[in-house]
């Protein structure tokens, strides 16, 4: 070091300059100040120093001002200056003007020696290089012409390839041997990254046509990785690694590896790798060997199934049983025999509001399994259960797989919802896709189209819904375990409601119970006059209505709230239902019959009406007319024809005059939109007749059901116990139902059966006679 003098100082951030350099260097307040005392003095000299961050520069570079004004495309005052010679920054000083003024210390350049000249030349190599590689030929020319090895280091203050930090530390190494050391390494280092990227880019614009961008991408950067020696996180080598590390079994295991060596041999370019490689993501993320331990407390899954659902006593005595085979297999060591596990398969069969649903998930917290909701209502492809064939573009695996994988684990409960309402066309019948996957005996080895792998679901316990059994095919339907819920009486109701739905509308409502008490007369009130239906979803939507207007009125008087029956008007109207069955069999000829559709049990009343002298008296008794109406099916058009028939051929046992029998006959049935099919109304519609050729009334309380045959035996029907629950939901006392139906009144609630008169009948002339109002209390009525 040498000279020491005073300068006025221009701090520039983000700029380093070096000796040589010449840079415009935008000017603030200070910068102006600066530039101004500079001018203002002896030899116009100025000192630039970095401020590249919070560290206060070291050394700076003695700069003369070349010119000061305005630049195109800048803002504000520029000036362009020339950096001379090294400065160490020292203290602070005082001097002319606003600006500041430092004392520094000038740097002089040492002498070259051999040891600078080599270096120098080393240097002028690899900067020519990359010059050249930027066909840079001017600047090329410039460096040449340069001769002094410290003006050769500081041309690298115009390198893009060196960074601002190791600018300045160029700046503060007064040795130009060290600044030339420093130089080689760092544009050797980029050169020979240059050269990295220009022979990946010349590898893959060689092997690719221009109009593939993202085939271009791809291949730098599968280049790159290369030449980085990292291998591709999904190459063939990285899956052979996963297959033989995964705990999967040894056929799938040995199916996964040939694909692995299919991988190996395939092109990047073959649209078959990317098939390959989604099938092996498939196949390893199935958990083949991950199973969960089934609960083996059972008064604890009883507690959970009953805290989540009231009565349902079939089903959860099922599953308790389920349960308690498990647990003895496994205390006494009995396994699994000819690659079949314990699995079950049940169809919960009701209508639509009883909780099959949401017991799926209750079995599920029961047996301490991962639960899975597979939804079937409206799917009609086949493949969306056993999957499509890999060579399909978007190739999937079906529903079933799917839920396993989602699932976590090899024996989780899978609900298989709406199992009634699948449906079928061109693409195939799912429904017969799901014989395998619901037979105990076969889906052990289940095989989906795009695993192409044998699965085991053997220890599946598969629960599914339906509303209507007689939708399922007979062939499905005699796979799984038939769990019928046919609807919830009154009582039932109002504990449901009084246990959980009034608990939950006022949760969601933000009531308490200290604001709000329903009495459990107003819900006896709701299940009997406002909602006829076999579950509680009209239910829990009354009751929330109820929540709602209860709201309203507590955010107003902030006063406490009792719902009672006779208040319920003010809070969802008059009742919707009223009794019906006196009014509608005043007149002879109706008939209360008991039907099943697939919102669960309900009555149906028929009607019977003879239209005198139409069929002509030539005809005579032997020949009536029959009329129908109600949008009938075939099945029930012959069961009207079978009443007309037996009574026409007992008209003395009956009292009936032959003469009534020479005209038409019309039976009709109500709710003429609503179709209706099927043999159990036989008896009602003789009863219906009777009552109209007689003309003797029906007693209001009797309902009937069964199939009628021409000698007037009565046979069994279907639905016994949502008929009953009808019958009572609907005011009746006294029900008929064929003999051979009584064992059907084991699973009939007690309370029904209490409330009910049945009465098991095998002839219909019995039901007649019994139902029938006597011939001198009509005649007195009349």
């Amino acid at each position: 070091m040498s000279d020491n003098i005073s300068v006025p100082v221009l701090f520039v951030p983000d700029l380093v300059v070096l000796p040589g350099m010449v840079v415009p260097v935008p000017l603030d307040d200070a910068g102006q100040a600066a530039v101004d005392a500079a001018r203002a003095g002896e030899d116009g000299k100025i000192l630039i120093a970095p401020r590249l961050d919070d560290r206060y520069p070291t050394h700076g570079v003695i700069a003369s001002i070349v010119q000061v004004g305005r630049m195109q495309g800048r803002d504000g005052y520029v000036a362009v200056v020339r950096g001379e010679q090294r400065a160490h920054i020292g203290t602070g000083t005082s001097g002319p003007g606003a600006a500041l003024w430092v004392e520094v210390d000038l740097v002089d350049e040492k002498e070259p020696t051999d040891t600078t000249r080599e270096l120098a030349t080393e240097y002028r190599k690899v900067v020519l290089a990359m010059l050249q590689r930027r066909e840079a030929w001017q600047v090329i020319d410039a460096v040449n012409r340069l001769t002094d090895p410290a003006a050769l280091a500081d041309t690298s203050g115009y390198s893009s390839w060196i960074s601002d930090e190791q600018k300045r530390q160029l700046l503060e190494t007064p040795d130009v041997d060290e600044r030339l050391r420093l130089l080689i390494e760092w544009t050797g280092e980029h050169l020979a990254e240059t050269e990295v990227s220009d022979k990946i880019a010349s590898d893959v614009r060689d092997g690719m046509e221009k109009t593939q961008k993202e085939f271009l991408l791809r291949q730098q950067l599968n280049a790159i990785r290369k030449e980085l020696g990292e291998d591709e996180p999904d190459g063939a080598d990285d899956y052979r690694g996963r297959v033989e590390s995964a705990d999967l079994p040894d056929n799938v295991r040995e199916a996964a590896l040939r694909e692995v060596g299919k991988l190996e041999r395939a092109s990047d370019q073959s649209p078959e790798t990317g098939w390959i490689r989604t099938w092996l993501d498939t196949v390893l993320d199935l958990p083949w060997s991950v199973t969960t331990d089934d609960s083996t407390d059972l008064a604890g899954a009883r507690e959970i199934l009953d805290a989540d659902h009231h009565g349902l006593d079939d089903v959860k005595d099922r599953i308790v049983e389920y349960l308690a085979v498990r647990a003895r297999r496994a205390e006494r060591g009995l396994s699994v025999v000819g690659g079949r596990g314990s699995g079950a398969v049940m169809v919960l069969a009701g209508p639509p509001g009883v909780g099959k649903t949401s017991l799926g998930e209750s079995v599920a917290r029961a047996l301490g399994r991962k639960f899975v909701r597979v939804a079937l209502g409206g799917v009609r492809d086949e493949a969306e259960i056993r999957g499509h064939r890999r060579t399909y573009v978007g190739a999937l695996p079906g529903r079933i797989v799917r839920a396993i994988g989602e699932a976590g684990s090899m024996n989780p409960v899978v609900l298989l919802d709406e199992i009634d309402k699948v449906g079928s066309d061109y693409r195939g019948d799912p429904s017969a896709a799901l014989l395998e996957v619901l037979d105990p005996a076969q889906n052990h080895t289940f095989r989906d189209h795009y695993l192409d792998l044998d699965l085991d679901l053997s220890d599946v316990v598969f629960l599914a819904t339906a509303n209507v059994v007689e939708n399922i095919p007979s062939a499905l339907l005699d796979r799984m375990e038939l769990v019928t819920i046919d609807g919830y009486t009154e009582d039932d109701k109002v504990a449901i409601a009084r246990d959980y739905l009034v608990p939950r509308q006022l949760e969601r409502a933000a009531l308490t119970s200290e604001e709000v008490a329903i009495t459990e007369d107003a819900l006896r009130e709701i299940a009997a006059n406002y909602t006829r239906e076999p579950g509680v979803r009209q239910f829990e939507r009354m009751l929330a209505k109820v929540a709602r207007k209860v709201a309203v009125k507590v955010s107003d008087s902030n006063e406490p709230v009792s719902v009672g029956a006779a208040s319920l008007v003010d809070y969802i109207g008059r009742p919707r239902f009223t009794p019906e069955t006196a009014e509608r069999t005043e007149v002879p000829g109706v008939a209360t019959g008991l039907a099943v559709t697939g919102m669960g049990g309900d009555v149906l009343f028929i009607e019977a009406l003879g239209v005198s002298g139409s069929g002509g008296a030539s005809d005579g008794p032997s020949g009536p007319q029959l009329k129908l109406t109600g949008q009938l099916g075939d099945v029930m058009k012959e069961s009207a024809q079978i009443a007309l028939s037996y009574v026409q051929a007992h008209v003395a046992e009956f009292g009936i005059d032959p003469a009534a029998l020479n005209g038409t006959v019309h039976i009709h049935f109500p709710a003429g939109a609503v179709p209706k099919d099927g043999p159990s109304a036989g008896v009602t519609m003789v009863t219906a007749l009777v009552s109209m050729l007689t003309g003797r009334r029906v007693r209001s309380e009797v309902g009937m059901t069964g199939e009628v045959t021409l000698n007037g035996r009565v046979l069994p029907i279907g639905g016994v116990k949502q008929k009953l629950l009808a019958a009572q939901r609907n005011g009746l006392t006294t029900v008929f139902i064929p003999q051979r139906n009584e064992p059907d009144l084991d699973d009939v609630p007690a309370e029904v059966l209490e409330a009910l008169e049945v009465k098991p009948m095998t002839d219909v002339a019995d039901i007649v006679a019994q139902a029938l109002e006597p011939a001198q209390a009509t005649t007195a009525v009349a």
